[in-house]
């Protein structure tokens, strides 16, 4: 029987043995092929890896959901364990970013080193991603995602430059699913497009109408509180069996999708791992 199994390897919370970070990062093992999506800030992703087994090495594929500090942070660690790996990514992912809070502006965007590692790979190495692409058989990536929900944003004051002229609608924000017989599995690094955008564009996409797991960050920590109660709505409509908030979901929202979906809601941690029977689409928390 094939299965996926996808194990959180950096969040801002950890078990007990891993380090913790604000980051994220999640290693996946579906259709033959070993995923890493995301690579945190970079000083927990190797730590985590050895604890949980998890050989960064064997990494077929890297995928980056979008190019700030805490999800691209530990590329040069990533790529220098698996030099062959394939990276997906879109465009935008290296641009300049800043995030202004109190008039203050703080580099929010991929690291130098980052960039450095991204560039010395050979140019066949990185596939720049400007639409949605099937990496394995029933895996894949969603490509830009449209803004269409008139209450999501992009969940902070993000512009891409520091004196706050020109805000940054995050373009390069990617998702990525895994099709079960009981429907999508959707990880998301921050849900910079919107989590319900997100998940409905990759209804459309695969075809598939039903939403069996979300997992990753939803970016829901400076939601307003008609933004909790809409999401909620949302995702209870589409019915998922298992949402996995993580990293910038915030505590409040996660206790605001309580509220509404009940024991469904799982908050995720770096050590936690979830198998799915791909043809079944069971999923069981292991840890």
């Amino acid at each position: 029987m094939d299965r996926a199994k996808i194990t959180i390897l950096v969040d801002n919370t950890a078990n007990a043995g891993l380090v913790s970070e604000h980051g994220f990062s999640v290693w996946v093992e579906a259709a033959g092929r070993r995923l890493l999506f995301d690579t945190g800030q970079g000083p927990a992703l190797a730590h985590n890896a050895d604890r949980l087994n998890v050989a960064l090495s064997s990494a077929d594929i890297l995928v980056l959901s979008h190019g700030h500090y805490d999800h691209a942070g530990g590329l040069p660690r990533a790529i220098a364990s698996a030099p062959a790996v394939q990276v997906f990514c879109h465009a935008a992912t290296t641009s300049s970013r800043h995030a202004i809070r109190n008039g203050s502006a703080r580099s929010v965007g991929m690291p130098g080193a980052a960039k450095v590692a991204l560039e010395s790979l050979p140019s066949g190495s990185v596939r720049w991603v400007t639409q949605a692409v099937e990496v394995a058989a029933g895996v894949g990536i969603t490509g830009p995602i449209p803004r269409l929900t008139d209450y999501e944003d992009t969940g902070g004051p993000f512009f891409v430059d520091a004196e706050g002229e020109h805000g940054d609608p995050i373009p390069d924000d990617l998702a990525l699913w895994i099709r079960t017989d009981r429907g999508l599995v959707v990880i998301v690094g921050c849900s910079h497009a919107g989590l319900v955008n997100t998940l409905h564009h990759v209804r459309q996409l695969t075809g598939e109408s039903r939403v069996h797991a979300v997992l990753g960050g939803f970016h829901l920590i400076e939601a307003s509180a008609e933004r909790d109660e809409r999401t909620a709505g949302a995702l209870a409509e589409l019915g998922p069996d298992l949402i996995v908030p993580c990293h910038c979901t915030g505590d409040r929202a996660v206790e605001s999708l309580r509220r509404v979906l009940g024991e469904r809601v799982r908050r995720g941690s770096a050590g936690s791992t979830y198998a799915f029977d791909v043809t079944s689409g069971v999923a069981r928390r292991q840890s």
